[in-house]
């Protein structure tokens, strides 16, 4: 028997945390309560493979025998304010955002123990430095090999680095409204 109550509701609040090796992580609501479990595959569902402790998040929620679970994530608004403890003190020095287009890109690897990895522009050669700061700041904890992203490119010091990550979904989306909003 199947004991999860039909009582689906729109729920706000904040990352605890989220482990992708284990597979989900906990939303406090802002209204208090219990916490929220969420499953990467709710996450998945949404587009992205990680998220920023911290991420302001909007939520569908059920009750089931277990406590209360997301099962549709609606909107993710990056952490804003300070990194979190632990962070790399000497991020580079990356301009807040690019302008220009995302650019589509698959990640070549990325260390979230360093606190770097590096990705390539599809049809460019060229690695392009990615950091877990500029992916804080887009909402994103980490990158999986072989991920497919979509990037805002600068030229640096030291070559080319990313200075914003989506996903591959909600980087064709916002690259479709930046030509919409030029025109």
């Amino acid at each position: 028997m199947d004991d999860t109550r039909d009582e689906r509701i729109a729920v706000e609040g904040h990352l605890k945390w989220f482990d992708p090796s284990k597979g989900f992580g906990f939303i406090v609501s802002e209204t208090g309560g219990p916490d929220i479990l969420l499953h990467a595959n709710v996450l998945r569902n949404f587009g992205q493979s990680s998220i920023a402790e911290g991420a302001r998040l909007r939520v569908r929620t059920q009750t089931t025998p277990r406590g209360i679970q997301a099962f549709e994530v609606l909107e993710i608004v990056p952490p804003a304010g300070p990194p979190p403890a632990g962070a790399e003190p000497d991020a580079p020095q990356v301009p807040m955002r690019a302008e220009g287009p995302f650019h589509p890109a698959r990640v070549k690897w990325f260390d979230k123990v360093k606190g770097f990895g590096f990705a390539n522009v599809f049809g460019r050669s060229e690695d392009v430095f990615v950091h877990v700061e500029v992916l804080r700041r887009s909402g994103l904890a980490e990158l999986q090999a072989g991920e497919a992203v979509a990037m805002r490119v600068s030229d640096g010091d030291r070559g080319r680095l990313a200075t914003e990550v989506a996903t591959w979904e909600c980087g064709a989306v916002a690259e479709t409204a930046d030509r919409a909003w030029a025109e």
